[in-house]
């Protein structure tokens, strides 16, 4: 099972608009490469950040969804991503797979916007 992208031509819903907002804070509070929320099956938010250093290396997704599952969370709703990059990494992807089969990864571009989201094929 593949993942399928689409670019995002709606306004999001504000559940999802305010975990790419904390996806977009986690980013900008330390200057990390990126920043990410997770929404999970209660509502529940958790945030990350890339973690970079001589033995460890975590990206954002990795880390926020660490975060949801060592807080109990079952499952989640949504994740977002705040970075640069063209596309969310696979190891990220599978990360917010383990807890969520079909939830949607919003990717935004630094400035917040939101450019596509994907969702498994």
């Amino acid at each position: 099972m593949g993942e399928r992208t689409e670019f995002v031509t709606e306004q999001l819903d504000a559940e999802d608009a305010k975990i790419v907002t904390l996806a977009r804070s986690a980013r900008a509070r330390i200057g990390a490469a990126e920043g990410s929320a997770v929404r999970d099956t209660d509502g529940r938010t958790y945030t990350g950040c890339t973690v970079r250093t001589a033995t460890l290396w975590l990206s954002a997704l990795q880390v926020a969804v660490a975060n949801a599952f060592s807080s109990g969370a079952e499952g989640l709703e949504a994740a977002a991503v705040v970075t640069e990059a063209e596309e969310v990494d696979s190891d990220s992807v599978a990360a917010v797979r383990d807890l969520a089969s079909g939830a949607p990864i919003f990717r935004a571009g630094g400035d917040g916007r939101v450019v596509e989201v994907s969702r498994p094929s």
